[in-house]
């Protein structure tokens, strides 16, 4: 289907779920808080469209790892403005963060210099990560004070805007059959990922950020068993670190 394709169908879809929810919300954000829901808009589709590209010409497991320094960057942005984070709590972030590395990366490599292709898609991967960061960052900035709906409107409506609307009138849109379910998961998927986000950030935007990059280790699992990428010892090394951590976090939180 192309990335661009495949992205305007996800926003199309998404927008759709999202809209009722917006509209039994009623008030509307303020003038500060809409920008910031433009600048996290903005971010997710720009990250989702280079992650999207990126997985055509690199391997999931890869770019899933890059991409998922998102938390990293949605934290330094957090630690910058002032939220305190413990020193315990710290330790046990990048304990996770290098749990997700470690579970999606397929061997010692060396990815910048496999060939142009897996050049370009670690390129891709990388500004996928600081966009989707600035884009956690900014939805957990007013996750507190605005109805999850908002949260979740401003990248479909972007989306639709910017690009499903310019392939309809090019009649890009097609889809295949096959891709249909798919396409139908990613998009309700993607509306599910940002909403639960947008809550547990209410709580703590760096710790909320980390945790949601498990979809980094995720994706390798995947991977596995849909494209035979076979997992590491170094993986399940990082699978077992997530696990770890994200106990040790729950017992610090608590």
């Amino acid at each position: 289907m192309g990335a661009g394709a495949t992205l305007a169908w996800v926003m199309s879809i998404g927008l759709v779920i999202v809209l009722p929810f917006v509209i039994a919300a009623g008030s509307l954000p303020t003038g500060t808080e809409s920008a910031w829901l433009f600048l996290a808009g903005t971010g997710n589709i720009v990250g989702l469209m280079c992650e999207y590209t990126a997985v055509r010409s690199g391997k999931v497991g890869v770019v899933a790892a890059i991409a998922s320094t998102e938390g990293a960057v949605a934290a330094l942005l957090s630690a910058i403005a002032g939220e305190p984070i413990s020193a315990a709590v710290a330790a046990v972030l990048a304990l996770i963060a290098a749990g997700i590395v470690m579970a999606s990366l397929e061997e010692t490599v060396a990815i910048g210099d496999r060939d142009r292709r897996a050049t370009k898609a670690v390129v891709l991967a990388s500004a996928a990560a600081l966009s989707f960061g600035i884009s956690l960052y900014s939805i957990g900035h007013v996750s507190g004070d605005l109805d999850v709906a908002w949260l979740m409107l401003p990248a479909r409506l972007v989306g639709v805007a910017v690009i499903a609307v310019p392939l309809a009138l090019r009649s890009g849109l097609a889809i295949p059959k096959r891709s249909a379910p798919s396409v139908l998961a990613a998009g309700v998927a993607e509306v599910i990922g940002v909403a639960s986000f947008a809550w547990g950030a209410r709580d703590s935007i760096g710790i909320a950020s980390v945790l949601g990059s498990q979809f980094a280790a995720i994706s390798a699992v995947g991977a596995y068993f849909f494209f035979g990428e076979r997992l590491r010892r170094r993986q399940v090394v990082g699978v077992a670190g997530i696990v770890v951590g994200v106990g040790l976090l729950a017992l610090f939180r608590t």
